[in-house]
């Protein structure tokens, strides 16, 4: 295997979210650096909140299949080796009338201790887990489960105030939404009732600079629709953009779509059919509601705010996030070179200074990053390590990074490997019209690649660039390697021919 485990800093610890919707598990441990690492994860439809607002307590049924999936949650977490198991439940356990005895139940039965958080409570877990993976600094968070709302207002990436409001995707469908499809009299109702709760709690709009963040399963949903309709490299949700005018198209299509029909929809979870359309008209209101253009979506929440708690690990500036999110990733693999990956960024942030002054911060950070990780290639074969480090960027979940600035460096590493390598597919997520300036960074990496291979171990690689009618670079090599291969790239991407001095 090409993977190795990262150095751990903490036992396994589980925790289990009983929602108004559906359960889960998830095991974490806290890696190097401060890195939330996921280990093993599970879900389970629970549909609690049909009971509550039909009977206002939980039915036997309903308790016998809760109770099933807590028991297979709780061997997914000792299987996985959690050393502490902690479960809370939420909105549709808060409202159970015997939601205190099941826990009790639950407890004597299976071993279980089972906490009902309160709506604010549920607001600040949801907050710590859903911002401390993003770039955010300020702005207003939304996490909209089956049976209740929270936003929070944050600013310097702390929570400022927070509300909670009793109502979700599952009981604004059921409520409101009687037609199969739902009649414009029927929306309009919806959004009104939403508009008139907003506006009961205060939720003020978004101020200079704000970000528009949210999390939860409906949320996930209506991304997941809107990316299949374009062709988007990313595969996680983690990060993605929706537009309010993409989200509207998306709220068009699914609110015209009988029931039965909409678990044909690529990207929406068959089970969430009943319920998606009253989540995507709140999410769509407060969207408008607050003035937002986009929407950022999370793919954390409650549970990663919990295990952060637990672990005393703070949510931190979003360069630390990033750090340690790196850090976790190239830790995981054996042909991994920290001092390689030093001196190849060094050389590599010497030829971009030299070479590309002006051109944009991005670049350079996604330099920076291809530099860094190229070597995790090795693990895979070093013939195709271009291509599987490229594809690693686009699939591995990590942390603190705009979807753009990974897009970008996975396009700098996949050119460096192959100057005729396809990254059309870029474009919903990074403008690649400018085929030079991603073919110069692109050079530049495979240069400072080329450069660190020839250094002997342990000696720093000071690197000179002079820039005239010829482009003289000075580097502590061998006085025999020409980079013969690398110069109709190096004169096709930046107009000028290379030439190579043996410096010491």
């Amino acid at each position: 295997m090409p993977e190795r485990r990262g150095i751990s800093h903490s036992h396994p610890i589980a925790v289990i979210d009983i929602g108004s919707n559906s359960g889960r598990v998830m095991v974490f441990e806290r890696e190097a650096l401060s890195h939330l690492r996921l280990l093993a994860g599970s879900r389970a439809s629970l549909r609690l909140v049909h009971d509550v607002d039909a009977r206002a307590q939980l039915s036997e049924a309903t308790m016998a299949r809760t109770m099933e999936a807590l028991r297979d949650f709780h061997a997914i977490a000792t299987n996985t080796g959690a050393k502490r198991i902690v479960a809370v439940a939420t909105a549709a356990m808060r409202d159970a009338k015997n939601g205190a005895l099941f826990t009790e139940r639950v407890q004597r039965e299976l071993g279980i201790r089972i906490k009902i958080i309160g709506g604010l409570a549920e607001a600040r877990y949801g907050f710590d887990g859903a911002v401390r993976g993003l770039w955010v600094s300020n702005g207003l968070l939304f996490d909209l489960g089956g049976g209740s709302l929270q936003i929070t207002r944050f600013a310097q990436r702390r929570p400022a105030e927070a509300v909670s409001l009793p109502f979700g995707a599952l009981r604004l469908s059921e409520k409101f939404l009687d037609s199969d499809p739902p009649t414009g009299k029927q929306l309009r109702r919806l959004r009104d009732h939403v508009r008139s709760r907003l506006a009961k709690a205060r939720v003020g709009r978004l101020r200079s600079g704000d970000r528009l963040v949210g999390t939860g399963g409906t949320l996930r949903n209506l991304a997941k629709i809107d990316r299949q309709t374009r062709r988007y490299p990313i595969g996680r949700l983690h990060g993605y953009e929706l537009s309010v005018d993409r989200l509207a198209d998306v709220v068009d299509r699914l609110a015209s779509t009988r029931e039965k029909r909409r678990d044909e929809i690529p990207g929406l979870s068959a089970e969430r059919a009943d319920s998606i359309v009253g989540g995507a008209v709140a999410i769509q209101t407060l969207a408008e509601f607050v003035g937002a253009r986009q929407i950022l979506v999370s793919g954390q929440g409650v549970r990663e705010g919990i295990a952060l708690g637990l672990l005393k690990m703070a949510i931190g500036s979003p360069q630390t996030v990033k750090e340690a999110s790196l850090s976790s990733l190239v830790s995981r693999f054996d042909g991994w070179r920290p001092e390689a990956a030093s001196r190849r960024r060094e050389v590599a942030a010497a030829l971009q200074r030299a070479l590309q002054p002006r051109a944009p911060e991005i670049v350079g950070l996604a330099v920076d990053h291809a530099a860094r990780v190229l070597d995790i290639g090795r693990s895979f074969d070093v013939v195709n390590r271009h291509e599987h480090v490229a594809n690693i960027l686009l699939t591995t979940e990590l942390n603190g990074f705009p979807h753009d600035e990974l897009a970008l460096a996975s396009a700098v590493v996949r050119r460096a490997g192959d100057r005729h390598a396809e990254v059309l597919s870029l474009a919903p997520v990074r403008d690649a019209s400018d085929r030079g300036l991603l073919d110069r960074a692109a050079v530049v990496l495979a240069l400072a690649d080329e450069i660190e291979t020839r250094c002997p171990p342990g000696r720093r690689i000071a690197v000179t660039c002079e820039i005239g009618r010829h482009v003289t670079l000075s580097v502590p090599l061998l006085p025999s390697w020409l980079a013969k291969d690398l110069d109709q790239r190096f004169a096709g991407a930046f107009g000028r021919s290379l030439i190579v001095t043996h410096e010491g």
